[in-house]
Parts: structure tokens; sequence; C-alpha cells
């Protein structure tokens, strides 16, 4: 996958089937709209694009009301492994202003996906807007690219178990601890991509390795404290894993540096310094107050044996 992270930066991309948005999340419904566009820019021999936004054009617009407590499914490393995953030709990060955001739509589509991309095909998803003012729709889109030579089409909303899919029911699914539900809407494990470093030195009195994973972007929607079934990734190699999450607070009163992520890997112990990525399975059980160091070593094989008895 190419990255741009402007479109001065540009290259040339034949016949290019293009959609927009945040894409928080990379769910069932934006993996829909990836596979539609792929599949198109196949058909015509061109290459799939997305546009997307960083940062989050809530954290910009509404930075003391909605965008102040949002916090994303995804970190930007994360969005891009996952578009990566998804079979994406080409990504366009758009740095996202309070200028950028006073573009009107048929400005946006003229200069930009007429003039400097060329879109050939515009795929968007259900009931989406763009432009200044949201003012930009299916309809709207549909009479422009009659002038401007290019088709739309637009993909039905995506529902699981008779619910509608959204970045936003993601989540609050996350923010309640509901990792299965959350994964369901996903199509793939949540996940979260951060630095490994030694873990406490109580544990590690125990004879147990573990470490602290650092998380780099503030934002970062992060499940409630409590201990989670995962999968950690690193240098190659994959085990189960168990991650203690403590101190993790939501609104106003969040203290980032507080936040803790302590992971005990059931095999290759020696990820130090390096990067690793945890993909959750589960929520075990709520965090637990222990008498002492044998209680607490108790407690952890009992949970290392449930894992380990869990699929994923």
């Amino acid at each position: 996958m190419r990255i741009f992270h402007s479109f001065d930066e540009l290259t040339h991309i034949p016949n290019p089937v293009v959609t927009t948005g945040s894409f928080d999340g990379v769910h069932v419904g934006h993996k829909a709209i990836i596979n539609r566009i792929n599949r198109l820019a196949m058909e015509s021999g061109g290459e799939s694009v997305l546009i997307t936004f960083h940062p989050h054009p809530r954290k910009v617009l509404f930075p003391e009301t909605a965008g102040k407590d949002l916090f994303l499914i995804n970190s930007q490393r994360e969005k891009i492994e996952l578009l990566t995953k998804a079979g994406l030709n080409n990504l366009i990060v758009v740095e996202f202003t309070r200028a950028f955001s006073e573009i009107s739509s048929i400005d946006f589509i003229r200069n930009l996906l007429v003039n400097k991309l060329h879109a050939r095909k515009i795929v968007i998803g259900f009931n989406h807007q763009f432009g200044h003012n949201r003012e930009g729709n299916f309809e709207y889109l549909n009479e422009l690219g009659k002038y401007y030579g290019f088709d739309v089409e637009e993909i039905p909303e995506q529902d699981i178990h008779n619910e509608t899919v959204s970045s936003t029911l993601i989540r609050k699914a996350l923010q309640d601890g509901r990792i299965q539900r959350a994964n369901a809407y996903l199509d793939h494990h949540y996940m979260i991509i951060g630095k490994a470093v030694k873990g406490s030195r109580l544990l590690h009195n125990l004879d147990l390795q573990t470490y602290f994973v650092t998380i780099d972007e503030e934002c970062k929607l992060i499940p409630p404290d409590g201990v989670y079934a995962v999968r950690a990734e690193s240098a190659g190699h994959s085990a189960k894993a168990i991650v203690n999450i403590r101190n993790n607070r939501y609104g106003s009163d969040r203290d980032f540096t507080a936040l803790s992520l302590e992971v005990f890997p059931f095999e290759q112990p020696h990820i130090n310094e390096l990067e690793v990525k945890l993909f959750f399975a589960k929520k075990i059980r709520d965090e637990l107050i222990f008498s002492d160091t044998d209680d607490l070593k108790r407690q952890l094989v009992k949970d290392r044996e449930l894992v380990e008895e869990l699929i994923f």
C-alpha cells in the first residue's frame, strides 16, 4: 500500500476508485467498502484509494465538546496496518485543519477528487456526508458525476445481529469491556500496538517475566481496568498472553501517564524494547486485591490455565 500525506505528494494512480472517511476501527462496514473499491479497481485496471483524515475531524472542530472525550479505536499506526491487510492500494492522509474543514463539497470534488486525483469512480458508505457543513451526499455526488465524468456507488449499511455497525457502537462496546462483541463488529480482534519494556519487579521476583506496553497516542481507546486474554506478537513470534490494565479513565479526569498495560506472555519472553502487537480475545476478570504474593501467583496460574483453554 502506498501512503501519501497530502494531495501534493500524489504520483500517478491509474483509474482511481475512491472512497473517503475516517475509517476508525476498519470495521466490517469499512471492509465492505474496501472490498468493493478493490474489486472495481481490478475490473477497470485501476487502483483503490482511501482519503482519510488526521487528526479526527471532531478533535479539530469540537475540541471542548464532542471531540474532547473522543477516544479512537485505532492509532494511525494500527489503522495503516489494518488497511494494508484489507488490500487497499493507496492511502491519502489529509491533515485535517479548520481551514480544510471550510472547503465546500463542490471544491473538494472539483479541485481534489477530479483535478488532482482524476477519480473515475467514487464509492461511499450508507448515509455518508462530506464537505463544509456535511453538505455533500450520494445524490449530490451523483449529479456532479454526470458533469465531471465519474460514477458513484453507495454501499448499504452493514449489520451484526440486527444492529447497524458503526465506530461509535464499537467504541461503546470496548469501553464497557465487551471485547467479543466489539470483535464481532470489527470482524477482527481489537488490537493495540506499542513498545514493550520490562515489567514489575514484584512479578519478576516470582519468576514471572512481564512487560509494560507503552501507548503513543493519548486518544487511543483502551478497555477498562481488568485482566484480558490476548495474543501477543513481536519479532515474528506469537504467543497467548494475559494483559492487566490498570488506572484507565475516560473523560476530563483521565490521566494518561498513570495508565498501565502489563503483559504476561506464555512464551517468547525476550521482547524488551521491541514493538509488540496485542490482539484482544476476551475479558476474563476484574482486578483483584491480593493479601500476599502467593495469592497473586496462584491467581495468575488460574488465569493462564483459563486462557490456554480458549481458542483464538
